[in-house]
């Protein structure tokens, strides 16, 4: 059984790093763009996906038989 503090912590990663791509898709269609901005948001968006996929892990645990 997995802990429901991790998939509401987990339902908060998810929601901001779609957020993240909602801001990323708006600045990119913006004539003066702050590339370091961009830059800065997209490494934010990386570290994200990587915290979503080490507690997708932790809640269920790739097994390899």
């Amino acid at each position: 059984m997995f802990d429901s503090k991790l998939v509401n912590q987990l339902k908060q990663l998810e929601q901001e790093h779609r957020d993240l791509d909602e801001v990323l898709i708006q600045l990119q269609e913006k004539q003066t763009v702050n590339f370091l901005q961009i830059q800065r948001l997209k490494k934010r968006k990386l570290v994200l996906k990587d915290k979503i996929n080490y507690l997708k892990n932790k809640i269920e645990p790739d097994i390899i038989a």
